[in-house]
Formats: C-alpha cells, sequence, structure tokens
C-alpha cells in the first residue's frame, strides 16, 4: 500500500500529529529565537504552556481558536508580525499548525520534554563540562612521548597504521616556524638548529619561536577572522575605515600571553571597567567589527522630499 501524507485530521495519527507535524517545524523554524534561554520578545515555544504563557505580545496560541492564535496569524503573515524572519512557510505547514490549534493544541507526552529544551541544548557538546579523558593504552608505548601521542598512536593502531618515521631537524624546524609564526626559517637559524646538540633544543627552539612578534601576527588572524575584522565598511560603497588600533591589540594580547578570560572581557566591556585604560578602550573596538551601510534612503515624494 502507497504511503499516504499525514493529516491532522487523521483519525488513527494519535501522538504523531504533534510528533511529526508540528514539532519538527517549532524546532527548525521558531526555537532558536523563541527559547527558555533566548526568549525574543518574551517568548519559549519550548512547551505547551509557556505557548499559553506568551510574551511580550500576549498568548501565542488559543486552543481550539487557531484563527485568534498570534503564533498562525503571524506564520500567515496576516497583520504585522511576519513570521519566521526567512520568510513565510508554506501553506500546508501553516494548515497543520492552525488544525493542531484548533484541536487544542495537545503537547503530547511522547513528545520531548519542555525541561530539555527542543534545542536539545542540554546534551550538546558545547554545553557539558571539560573532563580529562583517560589516555588509551597502546601497543607500542616506547613510541609515546607524551599524553597527545597516546591519543594519536591509539588510533593509527585502531586503523592499522604505523607511525611516520620521525622528521629530521631541518624538517621539523620549518614545520614549526610555519606553524606557529607563519614564516619559513632563514639558511642561518636552520644550520643553527640543526648543530645544536643540546638535549633540550627542540624546546628552546619553541621559546624563541613564542617569543617573536611574529607569534601575534600569526595566530591573531584567527581571532580577527571570527570577529569579523576588515579595514573596510564591507557593505555597498565599502568605504575605509580606521580600525587597525584593534587589530594591533589583538596582536599584542596575544603576544604577552594575556589570560583568554581578561581578553574576552576586555573586548565586550572594557569601557566599563574600573578606570579603563586606553588598551581596553580600544578593545572594545571588537563591536565595531560589523558591517556598516551608508546607503543614501530616498524618501517618499508625499512627505515634500525628492530623490
Amino acid at each position: 500500500m502507497a504511503s499516504r501524507p499525514l493529516s491532522c485530521q487523521d483519525p488513527d495519527s494519535g501522538g504523531r500529529r504533534f510528533d511529526e507535524l508540528v514539532l519538527p517545524v517549532l524546532q527548525k523554524n521558531c526555537a532558536t529565537c523563541h527559547n527558555d534561554q533566548t526568549r525574543t520578545s518574551g517568548l519559549s515555544l519550548l512547551s505547551r504552556e509557556s505557548m499559553l504563557a506568551g510574551g511580550n505580545r500576549g498568548p501565542a496560541i488559543v486552543p481550539g481558536r487557531a484563527s485568534e492564535s498570534l503564533l498562525i496569524r503571524a506564520l500567515r503573515h496576516d497583520g504585522e508580525l511576519k513570521m519566521p524572519p526567512t520568510g513565510k512557510l508554506p501553506v500546508e505547514t501553516v494548515s497543520a499548525l492552525a488544525e493542531w490549534v484548533n484541536r487544542g493544541a495537545p503537547w503530547t507526552a511522547r513528545s520531548q520534554p519542555a525541561s530539555s529544551g527542543i534545542l536539545k541544548g542540554s546534551k550538546h557538546w558545547a554545553f557539558q563540562a571539560v573532563k580529562r579523558s583517560p589516555v588509551p593504552a597502546v601497543r607500542e608505548a616506547r613510541w609515546v612521548r607524551n599524553p597527545i601521542d597516546g591519543f594519536i598512536l591509539a588510533r593509527l593502531e585502531k586503523e592499522n597504521l604505523a607511525p611516520s618515521p620521525e622528521a629530521d631537524r631541518s624538517t621539523l624546524i620549518r614545520r614549526l616556524s610555519l606553524d606557529l609564526i607563519g614564516l619559513t626559517p632563514s639558511v642561518e637559524e636552520v644550520q643553527q638548529f640543526v648543530s645544536d646538540s643540546r638535549p633540550d633544543a627542540y624546546e628552546r627552539l619553541v621559546d624563541r619561536l613564542l617569543a617573536s612578534p611574529h607569534y601575534g601576527e600569526r595566530w591573531a588572524r584567527h581571532w580577527l577572522d571570527a570577529a569579523r575584522y576588515a579595514d573596510s565598511n564591507g557593505y555597498v560603497r565599502d568605504g575605509a575605515r580606521q580600525i587597525w588600533m584593534y587589530r594591533d591589540w589583538v596582536i599584542e594580547a596575544l603576544n604577552r600571553d594575556l589570560p583568554f578570560d581578561q581578553f574576552v572581557v576586555d573586548q565586550l566591556a572594557g569601557d566599563l571597567l574600573p578606570n579603563p585604560s586606553r588598551e581596553q578602550i580600544v578593545a572594545t573596538g571588537f563591536h565595531r567589527n560589523t558591517l556598516l551601510n551608508l546607503e543614501a534612503a530616498s524618501i517618499s515624494s508625499s512627505t515634500g522630499w525628492k530623490r
């Protein structure tokens, strides 16, 4: 027998009406902004109770009366409020939600409980406390020099692979230099490292590269990319802007090994700290890393203004 589309009018659908028609729509289109943590307009859509309680505009649903429910009206683009912001949902999807409301908006017991959240944030790895994982046991334990080696070798052995031979010193200094400062070593630096017979020659090389001002220049790029740093406005006319002081602050912060918590605080609220330094005020340039629209807007001629 060919399968037929599930409808809220199916008498045998039971709890599937909510689990398969309503809940996925809320998860995909609504819960990112309207959850217990991010109550946009004061509204959470994580439970029937929160829908009935509503937000700044009142209850989201009126069970049994879809036409009077703010959620359905917003999805239908019936009025000033039009949701979701990404565009109107298919008519059949909105109709299914309207039928659900008209049937009393049942929140089935089989559905995910509100306490766990539609977004399942409490179970996401990003919300879990950091735990130290035990170093796995390996067959070739002599190859392991530190805990990281243990994890690498365990995976290699799982795939029946053997570690590559140890790199020679000229290759090692090239790799390390590119990784830490983004520059290749000079001929003199290679010769010096190759001829350095001290047992801590590698550690000394690492310390020297970490102390280089190029270290901050190399690694600041990752944070600046994440912060959307640019020397121009990035919109329409894309005009130049003076924000290089913030860029230099990030580089200097990395070079002086500023603790990460202070690194974040200075950028988010450096100007709000007691007696903020000039550098902390510069750090708040983080908030300036946004597109700037300098487009000259037109005003309707009915107001007396012309284009």
